[in-house]
């Protein structure tokens, strides 16, 4: 069973996903990798599959992780280990409980974004993919200073992800309609931190376009 309660659906806040870009970036597919952020079926479980936000972020993550995949993009995915004892899970366990399982209907990738023989998974033990991973090194030796960030929760691992990616001088794309939240009000809370303090915050269109266009270059 999750200890996270059952979402309702919402629609994405359209406000926050057309406000203004202060950065300027654009993913280039020579600096960029992609990060599928915990999108396992026990996080994904509260969620309706049929109606926003899933029924938007889930088909998006899947054409970014694509379009990554097609054009040279690596692809990194975060997964927590299940089983956490309560050393592991630390201060976590004060806000989320004991957490999921380590059995395969609670720890696995959603079927639909399953990693590929090429992409790397890392185990995932605090909000932020850099905490207790290789994650910063993988991107320095690939020579990537670019993070496209998808996946749930956008205002917890999604935007603090973000948040330490920028303080490493790796540019972070929040990509607002390919993650997903609680609730709206949590969706446009991490949308509009990200677009003010850290983070370029495109759509999955925008992303899409900019790699293709970006692979063709000279």
């Amino acid at each position: 069973m999750t200890s996270i309660a059952p979402i309702a659906p919402y629609d994405l806040p359209v406000e926050a996903l057309t406000g203004g870009d202060r950065t300027g970036w654009r993913p280039d597919p020579r600096r960029a990798a992609l990060l599928v952020h915990d999108m396992q079926r026990y996080f994904l479980r509260p969620f309706r599959r049929d109606v926003p936000p899933l029924s938007v972020a889930l088909p998006n993550a899947v054409l970014l992780r694509q379009t990554c995949a097609s054009v040279g993009v690596p692809v990194f995915y975060t997964a927590q280990p299940g089983g956490m004892t309560e050393e592991q899970r630390g201060l976590l366990g004060a806000f989320w409980g004991p957490g999921m399982a380590a059995a395969p209907e609670d720890r696995l990738v959603v079927d639909e974004l399953a990693p590929a023989a090429a992409d790397r998974v890392l185990t995932k033990w605090r909000y932020s993919a850099f905490q207790r991973t290789p994650l910063l090194d993988l991107l320095r030796a690939a020579g990537r200073d670019q993070l496209i960030v998808c996946g749930v929760y956008a205002h917890l691992g999604c935007l603090i992800t973000a948040v330490d990616a920028f303080s490493h001088d790796v540019q972070p794309f929040l990509v607002t309609d390919a993650v997903a939240d609680f609730s709206a009000e949590d969706h446009r809370l991490a949308v509009s931190y990200a677009g003010h303090a850290c983070a370029a915050t495109p759509t999955t269109k925008q992303v899409v376009e900019d790699l293709l266009r970006g692979e063709g270059a000279e």
